[in-house]
């Protein structure tokens, strides 16, 4: 006799409840991201200052879904510093050529599509770099999400640089310390640069992505004399350091 209901012939217990799971999961991801997208637009018109109400609100839902999808303000931080993260990192990637590109037009590229994030989510940069959002309810010793990213962009770095100099003896640990150290340069310029382009008189963009360019070349040539190698910023990575 077959009872109805009963599981079937090879049918794992729970496999039914998993895929709920799962489903359930992708919803959350989905809804989250919808959230974010919604940050960014509400900061583009609000501001930084932006509230969850306001977010919440762009996003065409009530704030209490918006906590039911993110635990706190700083869980909605991280998640727009992510975001941010991501979308820097892959239009940095894309717009270089670590093989055949001469360092000085490494630099100076990276540091243009930097700069075009940043007029474009001006206030989100603002946002990221001024803390908003960041303090955690449960007064957690852990380091902000904006530290955290820039941590982990300098090892993905690093890792980058590493292979493109692999025949070359370069300290793995000096090339993190400087590309970190690049980062927080180039992160107090930015909060400079946003604060200046609030005043009548703003430096134009051609002329603050030059100073980064010059600003980060400096931080590789002291790297490579530390190293004990002199660089050809007219050379590609594979070809530009010199022993002595």
């Amino acid at each position: 006799m077959v009872r109805r209901g009963g599981r079937g012939a090879g049918e794992v217990p729970g496999r039914r409840v998993d895929a709920r799971t799962e489903r359930w999961r992708e919803h959350r991801v989905k809804v989250r991201a919808e959230f974010v997208d919604a940050a960014f637009e509400a900061l583009g018109t609000f501001g930084p200052e932006v509230s969850m109400g306001e977010i919440a609100k762009a996003a065409g839902a009530a704030k209490p879904k918006l906590y039911r999808h993110f635990a706190d303000k700083a869980d909605l931080y991280d998640a727009i510093v992510d975001r941010m993260r991501d979308l820097l990192w892959e239009r940095i990637v894309d717009g270089v050529d670590l093989t055949n590109d001469p360092v000085r037009e490494l630099i100076r590229r990276g540091a243009n599509e930097y700069v075009a994030v940043v007029t474009q989510h001006p206030n989100v940069f603002r946002f990221i770099l001024n803390g908003h959002f960041a303090q955690r309810q449960d007064s957690s010793p852990e380091s902000p999400r904006s530290l955290q990213s820039a941590r982990q962009a300098a090892r993905q770095v690093a890792d980058l640089f590493m292979g493109s100099v692999a025949d070359r003896p370069i300290d793995p640990n000096g090339v993190e310390l400087v590309i970190y150290s690049v980062f927080g340069a180039v992160a107090s310029a930015t909060d400079w640069w946003l604060g200046a382009n609030r005043r009548e008189d703003p430096m134009p963009v051609e002329r603050f992505v030059a100073y980064l360019t010059e600003m980060i070349s400096a931080l590789v040539r002291a790297d490579a004399r530390l190293s004990g190698f002199t660089i050809d910023a007219d050379q590609p990575l594979h070809l530009a350091f010199t022993a002595g």
